[in-house]
């Protein structure tokens, strides 16, 4: 059959991710170190050390190319079994990875763009945010109205799942009356409003 690889954008990330694998699987282990060296001119941490820390994990120019390492090395795992996807698709930084396991991007520009762009994003921190509804993308613009334009829509992930990104505090209230109104609704873990007008101030 045929296959497709997907890889997400940032937030899909946890402590300890990886770990188990790094020690039991030579492939994922040798294409992590080749990440770490591609890495290595543009950061000033390790992924080994990134792994496992909550304190690096949290910083958008360490979570980015640590992300970006590990699907890249998770490919390199499906590929020694024979998987060699007929496509793959990205979705914000996920995009590089797609790039680099399609040949379109070199393991070494991969790294530079993901470790160049999230240092960049950086300037952004701490004073925006996303969140995920598990509603329409129409029903989810007539909730933004109110807003008057510090919200807006970051993405569409399926028929009922849409991301919003904006001003802190203002996703958060969306948030929480979402909730009380009995919609799921979640924070992202990141604390800059990627896709949104936040983001034209780094052009």
């Amino acid at each position: 059959g045929r296959s497709v690889l997907v890889f997400p954008g940032q937030g899909s990330q946890w402590v300890g991710m990886a770990a188990g694998l790094l020690g039991e699987s030579g492939v994922f282990a040798d294409r992590m170190a080749e990440c770490g060296r591609a890495l290595a001119p543009y950061v000033d941490w390790s992924l080994a050390d990134a792994l496992g820390s909550e304190g690096l994990l949290g910083r958008v120019d360490v979570v980015q190319p640590v992300l970006w390492a590990v699907m890249v090395s998770l490919a390199g795992v499906w590929g020694s079994f024979g998987v060699v996807p007929d496509a793959v698709v990205g979705h914000s930084q996920g995009e590089i990875a797609a790039a680099c396991v399609a040949g379109g991007l070199s393991l070494e520009d991969g790294a530079r763009v993901v470790a160049l762009r999230s240092r960049a994003v950086g300037v952004l921190a701490g004073r925006g945010g996303m969140a995920s509804v598990a509603l329409p993308v129409g029903e989810v613009r007539g909730c933004l109205e109110e807003w008057g334009g510090r919200l807006s829509v970051a993405a569409v992930n399926g028929p009922s799942s849409t991301v919003v990104s904006g001003d802190a505090d203002a996703v958060a209230a969306l948030v929480e009356g979402l909730v009380g109104e009995g919609v799921r609704a979640r924070l992202i873990d990141v604390d800059y409003a990627s896709h949104s007008s936040h983001v034209e101030e780094i052009r």
